[in-house]
């Protein structure tokens, strides 16, 4: 690997970073990130904002003329490729491009929209402007539901189960109810936070009353959508879905988190409709409860790949995703 495709990757990487700031706020467009580099430096930044203007372009471009800079002879790094059609709410961000007039822009994947697939990339060629596509992994994990919206018509879906180090997600019934620790506990709130949509099974829903918010200071305005699987409805503070095969009545919503409990793990598993799975592990043995469907346990998961990893106090943060399981277009 040469040393400037290096540099590419790694600017492109920062800029898919810099876009999931915009999750879920974002939706419904892409949560995409752009960096304006000259001479090696960051001259401008700027990510999708809430309700999807300004594009993350136009909010770098509007960045750069606030300390009275222009595009000329700079880089830009956008995640995904720059939108092509003329909308209501202004114009395309290839032709904003175009005429900034920058030396270079290189994109991390192709919008698998039609309306700007590889369009986007032709106008800002025809303008003269070199441009490099890099089919970015990091920048397909970034958009990973806009992607599965585009590909499969639903959500990109995350089941998170919390257990205990003998494999179970519950104790006994009058037994203390938390498992993991404090550190856990807000991580999982933070990964709320990047959610369009939460679900949980009729019976949790039932037991548990479960509030599915978000209660990070700062962040509650990023509670998603509550559903619940179940045919025992109407229910008056959530949605439903009675299959798991539902989630493609969901087309609108481009993250779906799952909660729990045990039935609808294994539900969503077999039906295939997981594409990562977040477990939590405290260092602790219950030694009875209600265990962890055998299918997501971590030695059975075969034909899934380690995505991320952290210690959060004394318990372990895994998630996995199955191999491939977005593509770029």
């Amino acid at each position: 690997m040469t040393a400037a495709l290096h540099d590419d990757i790694r600017w492109i990487e920062a800029a898919a970073r810099l876009g999931e700031r915009g999750r879920p706020l974002s939706a419904p467009n892409p949560a995409v990130g752009c960096i304006i580099v000259r001479d090696g430096r960051v001259i401008a930044r700027g990510w999708t904002q809430e309700g999807g203007r300004p594009h993350a372009e136009a909010q770098a471009l509007a960045d750069l003329a606030e300390i009275g800079q222009s595009a000329a002879n700079s880089e830009i790094y956008v995640s995904l490729e720059p939108c092509a059609h003329q909308s209501e709410r202004g114009p395309s961000c290839a032709e904003t491009l175009a005429k900034a007039d920058p030396a270079r822009i290189i994109i991390g994947l192709l919008d698998p929209d039609p309306r700007t697939s590889g369009k986007g990339v032709e106008r800002l060629r025809s303008a003269g402007i070199a441009v490099d596509v890099l089919d970015s992994k990091t920048a397909c994990q970034s958009l990973a539901g806009y992607l599965s919206q585009a590909q499969k018509q639903r959500p990109f879906i995350t089941l998170k189960l919390a257990m205990s180090a003998d494999g179970f997600i519950a104790r006994e019934p009058g037994q203390e109810q938390w498992i993991t620790g404090e550190e856990a506990r807000a991580h999982v709130h933070a990964r709320r936070a990047k959610q369009d949509a939460i679900l949980v099974g009729g019976a949790t829903w039932r037991a548990d009353n479960p509030r599915l918010d978000v209660r990070l200071e700062g962040l509650e305005n990023r509670s998603p959508t509550r559903f619940v699987l179940t045919q025992r409805y109407p229910l008056d503070k959530a949605r439903w879905i009675e299959t798991p095969q539902d989630v493609h009545q969901l087309s609108a919503f481009q993250s779906l988190y799952i909660e729990g409990g045990a039935k609808v793990a294994s539900a969503f598993f077999e039906a295939g409709l997981i594409d990562r799975i977040e477990l939590y592990i405290a260092p602790v043995k219950i030694g009875s409860g209600v265990k962890a469907p055998a299918c997501i346990l971590p030695e059975a998961l075969d034909g899934w790949e380690i995505a991320e990893t952290c210690q959060l106090g004394s318990d372990r943060f895994t998630a996995y995703q199955r191999i491939e399981t977005i593509h770029a277009a």
